[in-house]
């Protein structure tokens, strides 16, 4: 997202920037852009946070106020002088933050999607009330975004999203089994954090992308479909109900949805290439395997569903990939602990903020004692 406002700074001036952790980026980040406000995640990096801020001042900048923890992130998604939110927080902590943007009238880019997966249905409802656009910067729910321009939802027949299969497609599950932290977080086209990283090579990534796309478009999920497109180079499709395909194609670089989410309804000037379609040749397809890929079925299953159990389905597997990178769970223990999870939960229908927070809560202390018994 910098690196496209660096591209048009005319355009844009950063009012706030969060970081988990990552103090030395963060205030390299501050050098650059002078925001009035710097948040941590972790509220045990606030006070050498605030005292490295001191280093920023110049001249011409007075330095940033300092804030920690969801404390933080809910102040700065309702900063008076913000028009525009772009949620990135990883995981269910960004769900919050999207209630209040909206609330206080922001538009949101949202990259956070378990803020729709587990909360659709009220996030949904409360920026259709707000009049707030939810403005997709998954490539995927991008890809479809820009093929929905200019058509009525009547002349919809299904959406298609692709995944690139990760990087265990020709796996079998005992090959599966044996797979270690390091092999899952070399993806072979995008470069991403470690968690999506992760749920991309289990298409629970794309589990999720099916719930975040039945919220974000209104869509059910029977005409949501997935197929596995290793080049990653058709990011998504909508097909019409006289047969016709649109597809929206691009290199695999996030600044490309980011700057739309960003520029919409204009197309500023290019930050990549197109892609060579000459120089790429073939563009292959093929279907998921769900038998050795389960996530995607549990995902399926958790949206259909809907109520709590998206929430229960995303907590768990968060807690699950955190102990799969910590060595505590093997890879195919993912699926298995959130299927396990979601067959104790008792779900409740149109859930409150506070009976998705609860579930989420539940979730994790409960996928955390089968992985302790895993581990033990």
């Amino acid at each position: 997202t910098l690196d496209v406002i660096r591209q048009f700074p005319e355009r844009f001036q950063v009012a706030a920037l969060a970081s988990g952790s990552n103090l030395e980026l963060l205030l390299d980040q501050a050098r650059e852009f002078k925001p009035r406000y710097l948040v941590v995640g972790k509220p045990e990096l606030y006070e050498k946070l605030k005292d490295d801020s001191h280093t920023l001042k110049t001249k011409d900048y007075d330095g940033p106020e300092v804030m920690a923890g969801i404390d933080g992130l809910m102040a700065l998604a309702v900063l008076p002088e913000v028009d525009m939110v772009l949620n990135a927080v990883v995981g269910a902590l960004g769900i919050r933050p999207t209630f209040a943007a909206i609330q206080a009238g922001k538009d949101i880019a949202l990259a956070n999607k378990e803020t729709l997966v587990a909360g659709g249905e009220l996030v949904t409802a409360l920026a259709g009330r707000a009049g707030r656009l939810l403005r997709p910067v998954d490539s995927e729910h991008s890809a479809i975004w820009q093929c929905l321009q200019g058509s009525r939802w009547e002349e919809v027949r299904a959406l298609v999203l692709t995944a690139s299969g990760g990087p265990f497609r020709g796996l079998d599950r005992t090959g599966l089994a044996r797979v270690t932290p390091e092999e899952a977080l070399r993806h072979p086209n995008w470069r991403m954090g470690p968690k999506i990283t992760v749920d991309s090579a289990t298409l629970m990534n794309k589990g999720l992308e099916i719930i975040e796309a039945h919220w974000l478009f209104g869509i059910d999920y029977e005409r949501i479909r997935v197929v596995i497109h290793p080049q990653s180079i058709v990011h998504s499709l909508v097909v019409f109900r006289d047969g016709a395909v649109l597809a929206q194609l691009g290199v695999p670089d996030m600044r490309l949805p980011i700057q739309y989410a960003l520029s919409y309804p204009e197309r500023w000037g290019h930050l990549c290439e197109a892609p060579d379609l000459v120089a790429m040749g073939a563009l292959t397809f093929e279907a998921p395997d769900e038998e050795r890929f389960p996530a995607l079925r549990l995902a399926r299953e958790a949206g259909k569903t809907g109520g709590t159990l998206p929430a229960v389905l995303n907590a768990a597997n968060e807690a699950a990939v955190a102990a799969f990178l910590g060595r505590r769970l093997p890879f195919t223990g993912i699926a298995e602990v959130v299927a396990r999870v979601m067959d104790r939960h008792h779900t409740v229908f149109h859930p409150t903020l506070e009976d998705i927070m609860a579930a989420d809560a539940w979730a994790r202390r409960l996928a955390e004692g089968l992985i302790a018994k895993v581990t033990s």
